[in-house]
């Protein structure tokens, strides 16, 4: 892959990198891009215990932002021939998605992937989260059908395809629907079909060890405890990976700009349901504005963005719709025990990440 021109950070990237260390993060890295200009940036401390300084290349737990990877390999199979967005969940998983009026014959593989299934996510509740935050069980291992059964015990929350409701659920069953249809491990397909290809060597998919291995960011709870451990096991295909800055916009970038996906699997990746008060969702992808000036300068430009967040880690990637902008950035805060009492899991103030959003997509 071609090497980019280095590039001084876009103007005030820095200060907003920094500012949002001083709204309360220990650490944020970012990395922009304006055509084929890059640029990277770090401030704050990836281990308050040690001192250790952020650096832009560390690693970090990507959550949910690995829903993309995994609806990727999905319009890839489908491309080629070895399934349908319209097929049902019955059909590549029988039996699985059933009782309590959930029904995986009337739910399409699309209806995973932009959520509108209406199944139920446990992942929502505080007991799910007994083992690690109240037991301290960091290694506690849930399989994906565990799961799963435990969200169709409970009903729908719409008919399918009546609704939006974002659900891990969702993610987990589209997993399983990888492995189905190409009798490999989810895992391994990405690997295959993506880190592989595009040299995404600092990117990772562990199954159930809670370690964080090589040079990373660590986690942290809004009381400054370390999160980093933490079995990724319950999150599975629906936010398990680890990676970098770098990393995840080399992997934005050529999905956005048609590189992995053939035109009529692009165009269904782009393809937004829209409900009223939600967001404008693909398959694993949001579609966004970031408002660039103020006031009668104000004007919106359009993004397509993903986002992550789990215990100890926030992340966000945004590419403008023409694909010549990209904005990555990651900090280390996430409280899920916050999240689940329905608090904000992260520092009250947000200027650095807005300003961040200004910085590197706006002209």
């Amino acid at each position: 892959m071609a090497e980019r021109a280095p590039a001084s950070p876009p103007a005030g990237l820095k200060a907003a990198v920094e500012q949002t260390v001083a709204d309360g993060f220990p650490a944020a890295v970012a990395y922009a891009r304006n055509g084929a200009r890059e640029s990277r940036m770090a401030a704050g401390l990836a281990d308050t215990a040690t001192g250790e300084r952020a650096r832009p290349d560390q690693r970090f737990r990507i959550a949910s932002n690995t829903k993309s990877f995994v609806s990727t390999v999905l319009l890839q199979l489908e491309g080629e021939g070895r399934l349908s967005l319209d097929d049902s969940v019955e059909k590549w998983l029988p039996g699985v998605v059933r009782g309590s009026g959930n029904d995986g014959g009337a739910i399409t593989v699309r209806q995973l992937l932009n959520h509108t299934s209406g199944i139920y996510d446990p992942t929502n509740e505080p007991e799910f989260f007994a083992p690690y935050l109240e037991r301290h069980d960091w290694s506690h291992v849930y399989t994906p059908r565990e799961v799963i059964a435990r969200a169709v015990r409970h009903e729908p929350l719409f008919a399918p395809g009546g609704g939006w409701s974002y659900s891990n659920t969702n993610y987990l069953l589209a997993g399983l629907v990888v492995e189905a249809v190409t009798h490999r491990s989810a895992s391994s397909e990405i690997h295959r079909r993506i880190l592989g290809p595009l040299g995404l060597d600092d990117t990772s998919f562990p199954l159930t060890d809670p370690a964080v291995h090589g040079p990373h960011l660590h986690g942290y709870d809004l009381k400054g405890r370390d999160v980093t451990r933490f079995s990724p096991s319950y999150d599975w295909t629906a936010g398990a990976m680890i990676s970098t800055v770098d990393d995840l916009a080399r992997f934005h970038r050529a999905l956005f700009t048609g590189k992995l996906l053939r035109p009529a699997q692009q165009r269904e990746l782009l393809t937004t349901v829209e409900f009223p008060d939600e967001p404008a969702y693909g398959l694993g992808v949001q579609r966004e504005e970031v408002t660039c000036g103020s006031g009668a300068d104000a004007r919106p430009v359009g993004v397509w963005s993903t986002d992550g967040a789990g215990p100890g880690y926030t992340s966000m990637s945004l590419t403008t719709a023409d694909g010549e902008r990209q904005l990555v950035f990651a900090v280390n805060v996430y409280d899920l025990g916050a999240e689940l009492r329905k608090e904000r899991p992260v520092p009250s103030r947000s200027e650095g990440l807005l300003k961040a959003q200004a910085a590197a997509l706006c002209d």
